[in-house]
């Protein structure tokens, strides 16, 4: 069996109790911060999202798919007319200072403008599981218990409810799921392209795509 199926083989079977308990142990409560929507320093915020997370916040938001989500930036190099070359999956699009297209501020505290349809990413920072295949946010675990690592975020080490730990800790398994499937399905569906001067071609689990999400 090849190492991403025998990773998704221990996210199945991951228990969302024992997550949960994790999660308490560590402890959380978001404080609208907004950190882990906005820029780092000068890189902008790059959070992965999925092919058919990008036609839900589509649906939510009326918007076009380049308004919700650019070509991952890894990979692609700086040609004369802009970036170029071959890239795997998607990340949310970002404003002109580099923040979440969907994050805004009101008195001081940040808000996502697509709470309920917020990609699984989003729905379980600053959280993720020990299994290779999955994303690790925003560098180093700052922390970890069992399975659960946890990331740099304002809100570790709080108060949070059981009813919240076992949402965030079911959240955190689906979405190790997905990851390791879309990984999966990605390495399956994938066939070198060559691209010219200022294309940029994604692949996804649904195969090659230009930057728009239309098929190539």
């Amino acid at each position: 069996m090849n190492p991403l199926e025998t990773e998704l083989e221990r996210a199945r079977a991951l228990d969302v109790s024992d997550l949960a308990d994790a999660i308490e142990s560590i402890g959380f409560e978001c404080t609208r911060c907004g950190a882990c929507c906005k820029a780092d320093d000068d890189d902008p915020h790059t959070a992965t999202v999925f092919p058919d997370e990008v036609r839900d916040l589509q649906a939510a938001t009326d918007y076009d798919w380049r308004d919700v989500a650019r070509p991952m930036p890894y990979g692609l190099s700086e040609g004369p007319d802009g970036p170029e070359g071959e890239t795997f999956e998607w990340a949310l699009a970002t404003d002109a200072c580099g923040d979440c297209t969907f994050y805004e501020e009101r008195e001081g505290e940040g808000r996502c403008t697509v709470h309920g349809d917020r990609p699984l990413i989003c729905e379980t920072y600053p959280f993720s599981v020990a299994l290779g295949g999955t994303s690790q946010p925003m560098g180093e675990a700052v922390d970890e218990a069992g399975m659960v690592r946890a990331h740099e975020c304002e809100g570790l080490g709080r108060d949070v409810s059981r009813a919240d730990a076992e949402d965030l800790a079911a959240a955190l398994k689906e979405r190790a799921i997905r990851e390791l499937t879309e990984a999966i399905d990605v390495r399956d569906a994938y066939t070198p392209v060559e691209t010219g001067p200022g294309e940029v071609v994604v692949h996804d689990s649904e195969g090659a795509k230009t930057p728009d999400g239309r098929s190539r």
